[in-house]
């Protein structure tokens, strides 16, 4: 038997489509039809991939015979599921928002703590101890959420580099007005800290600022991110960065290809710029903070402003260039 009535014997046992195929291996529909009509094979990892997919191993794919395998009925796709999340986009998405504002979180705990034990004394421990101790636990928990979700991430987007867009009219209204709600609880929760600033200044003060801030923050970002797994184009886009250019055509078609690499590109020089912008905030901040300086976080807040200008730059220039 060949590898193209395997894979087509396969994909009905499954109750698969040509489109449910690609998104599970990460190519366009395009390429699925080449495979099935002998036109192109795929490469090897693809075809490992495949083997995954359908619990065989890579002889039997490419040169036995799986035509007589009988239907898995408890792992078809149901023919409803046109739109079907098959990939567990949704579900990654959720897990890696919740992971990040996390993290987030326990960043900004750590200053909370550190505000709120600043000038403590504790028998023969230094005044500075906690305080510092404090900030940098809040740091390292916040890191250990962060870094493995960002690693998690990147390893879904290279498993899964091309999503057809799944979510319906209804999802998409139900999570803008989630995230419009979470947005004005969020920004109530950070002008709820500046504002209880009037109440003096010492210490609870500050840690009430802060504490404020590090539910305002996780609000945001977890909202924030919750809402943005509804731009599945974006995601693509981002997704996508990651190839290389025959890569990227195999994907999503040599007709698209050269728009999607444009954007691709716009992707990655908004990114490097916001990596740049926030090194910069971070040393700044640090330096603020080592003198003494109580509105350090500030550092952070006009970095996180430059980077949205910076991600706005590239979309006002394309408009701007369509009008002329």
């Amino acid at each position: 038997m060949s590898f193209r009535d395997n894979l087509q014997h396969l994909r009905a046992t499954r109750n698969m489509t040509q489109e449910q195929l690609a998104m599970l291996v990460g190519v366009s529909r395009q390429s699925v039809t080449k495979w099935e009509a002998e036109r192109a094979y795929p490469e090897m990892d693809k075809l490992i991939k495949l083997t995954q997919i359908f619990d065989c191993t890579l002889d039997e794919l490419v040169s036995g015979d799986l035509t007589g395998r009988v239907a898995e009925p408890a792992k078809a796709i149901p023919a409803t599921a046109a739109l079907a999340d098959i990939t567990g986009y949704d579900e990654h998405q959720i897990k890696f928002a919740n992971r990040i504002a996390t993290g987030v979180a326990f960043i900004l705990l750590g200053l909370t703590l550190a505000s709120l034990f600043d000038g403590v004394e504790f028998g023969p421990i230094p005044v500075d101890a906690l305080p510092v101790g404090s900030l940098f636990a809040g740091i390292i928990a916040g890191i250990s959420f962060i870094i493995p979700a960002c690693m998690d991430d990147t390893a879904f987007k290279r498993a899964h580099p091309f999503v057809e867009n799944f979510y319906t009219a209804e999802q998409e209204q139900q999570a803008r007005h989630e995230f419009g709600i979470q947005l004005t609880v969020g920004i109530g929760f950070v002008l709820a800290g500046v504002a209880s600033g009037a109440l003096g200044d010492n210490r609870f003060i500050h840690a009430l600022f802060f504490a404020c801030i590090t539910v305002g923050a996780f609000i945001l970002v977890r909202g924030g991110i919750r809402a943005g797994r509804i731009d599945v184009e974006e995601y693509n886009i981002d997704a996508l960065s990651e190839l290389t250019e025959e890569e990227v055509a195999s994907i999503v078609g040599e007709e698209r290809a050269a728009k999607v690499l444009a954007r691709t590109r716009r992707s990655k020089l908004v990114g490097a710029a916001c990596s740049i912008i926030m090194i910069l905030a971070t040393i700044v901040g640090l330096c603020l903070m080592f003198y003494g300086e109580p509105y350090f976080w500030m550092a952070w807040f006009v970095g996180g402003l430059l980077c949205g200008v910076a991600a706005l730059i590239p979309a006002l220039v394309s408009s701007l260039a369509k009008v002329q």
